[in-house]
């Protein structure tokens, strides 16, 4: 086994969303970091939406699930006993090359769900303290949207103007007027415009061009952060007081390789992370670092989303030359409001649908194909370009039933245990509802959730593990709750906020 003499004072692993948000941020300070990634570069051309056969990738070494993709970099996921399917993509700024760059922010009141409405917890924090860090992530991702939005507190002018609703975002914002429903353009991580050097993304690529390689990632080897890429890690080590001295990851030749480190940061996703901290045992932790709790991968939190898609006669085009992703959203039905018989809330997301033949003929969102055989070229002109699908993403609360575990029975290349877990008031001619999409386990989060006491969390208020003190996690796993809206924005904002209490009141953690 090789052995890395080089100490940083921070070792992350993971360069997606969270992780390249912290390391950028600590660069900036001048403090030594160095990130593992366990997969690669992944070329900015990469995935032509021009090409011919661009959905056939979608299908095979572009689908969102690691199952199916069977890449070298992933590792399987057994989610047989679940209804949901988690979605990741292992790469140089992690799932942010996959996602659709919708990037709303929680409400003031996702993070009072136990004092407003009597249900799981409070986090250990506000929306006040995140705001700055919210509006900090805005800027240098770039985010486009429109200033003024009433469902939240008042925020700054958005970086890059609103994308377009386009035709089938106006024809339901006249049904949502008509029933007097909040609605707005969507905030989305997309230059509308030239910005910070990027143009605006026109969708001619499957792959994002709004991800964390193209934003963070190169002004943070700018200042000298290092990033090593086909980095698997196996295990986190500890010493015999508890404090994290470093990893143990394999190489791209396969090599076991010794990284010490003065402190660990873990930004591996709501499924990643827990994987990681089981697989790390010791006499001092028994049943995975920092798991006094018996808390780590339980509480798994997705985002439950149904999809209405109307069809309509009017031609609404298809989404060639547009981003994909999220247009425009209400939510009119977001709070908690106790008449309806239930506490918490749900989004609705009006969503840019594929315009391609081969989406719209397996049937898109929905998963509902279109009939082979008779009638098959009818159905497929009635949808082609005629519909506007809505998401119902609602929140998920945190059950400990609801966990991660390792299935000894399957392992990645390198032989790590895999992860196993338990309306029409536009004028539609047509409805095609799902009750539950399966395709949806995007948001994977609370799997080591943070909160104050170390008895029913893993985490404290800054991302510190109560167990580990020199050991933080960024990723979505340390979600106290989900709230219904996508976590990505959230996410960052919560590594900035670490990475500020690293380099200030923290700072003994990484000496």
């Amino acid at each position: 086994m090789a052995s890395n003499q080089d100490i940083p004072d921070v070792l992350v692993i993971g360069a997606g969303a969270s992780g390249a948000a912290l390391v950028w941020s600590l660069a900036e300070a001048g403090i030594n970091v160095l990130c593992l990634e366990q997969g690669d570069w992944v070329a900015r051309d990469a995935f032509p939406a021009t090409n011919a056969d661009s959905q056939l990738h979608w299908q095979t070494d572009f689908h969102p699930d690691p199952s199916v993709r069977k890449l070298p970099q992933d590792y399987p996921v057994n989610s047989d006993a679940s209804p949901i399917a988690p979605y990741m993509y292992n790469a140089v700024g992690g799932s942010t090359v996959h996602y659709g760059s919708h990037y709303p922010r929680f409400h003031p009141s996702d993070f009072r769900v136990r004092s407003l409405d009597g249900v799981a917890d409070d986090w250990p924090l506000t929306y006040d303290e995140l705001e700055p860090y919210f509006d900090l992530n805005d800027r240098i991702m770039g985010v486009s949207g429109l200033r003024g939005d009433p469902a939240y507190p008042p925020k700054p002018e958005r970086p890059s103007p609103p994308l377009s609703i386009r035709p089938g975002g106006r024809v339901l914002a006249k049904g949502f007027d008509k029933l007097g429903w909040h609605w707005w353009a969507a905030d989305t991580a997309i230059s509308s415009v030239e910005y910070d050097g990027r143009e605006p993304d026109s969708g001619g690529y499957l792959r994002s061009l709004a991800s964390t390689d193209l934003t963070y990632w190169p002004r943070a080897l700018e200042l000298g952060a290092q990033l090593k890429t086909n980095a698997r890690v196996r295990e986190i080590l500890v010493d015999s007081s508890g404090k994290a001295t470093g990893v143990l990851y394999y190489d791209a030749d396969g090599n076991l390789v010794e990284q010490k480190a003065k402190s660990v940061v873990m930004a591996c996703n709501g499924i990643g992370t827990p994987r990681l901290l089981l697989n790390s045992t010791s006499p001092l932790f028994p049943e995975g670092l920092a798991n006094s709790s018996g808390l780590v991968g339980k509480c798994l939190m997705h985002h439950p989303a149904g999809v209405v898609v109307g069809v309509f006669d009017e031609w609404l085009g298809t989404e060639d030359g547009f981003p994909r992703g999220s247009t425009m959203l209400s939510q009119e039905f977001y709070e908690t409001d106790t008449s309806r018989g239930f506490v918490r809330g749900y989004d609705l997301q009006i969503l840019a649908l594929g315009g391609s033949p081969l989406p719209t003929a397996l049937g898109g969102l929905l998963g509902e194909r279109i009939p082979w055989g008779e009638g098959h070229h009818q159905a497929f002109d009635e949808r082609f370009g005629h519909t506007v699908g809505i998401t119902i993403m609602t929140e998920d609360l945190p059950e400990e039933h609801n966990l991660i575990s390792l299935d000894p029975n399957e392992t990645d290349s390198n032989g790590i245990p895999a992860r196993k877990g338990g309306v029409h008031p536009a004028g539609a001619k047509q409805i095609l509802t799902s009750r539950l999409r399966r395709n949806a386990g995007w948001h994977l989060l609370g799997t080591a959730r943070m909160g104050t006491d170390p008895g029913n969390s893993v985490v404290d208020r800054w991302g510190r593990c109560h167990d580990v003190p020199n050991m933080f996690i960024v990723d979505g796993s340390i979600f106290t709750t989900s709230a219904c809206i996508n976590p990505t924005s959230t996410i960052q904002a919560l590594a900035l906020r670490t990475a500020d209490y690293l380099k200030g009141e923290g700072r003994d953690s990484i000496r």
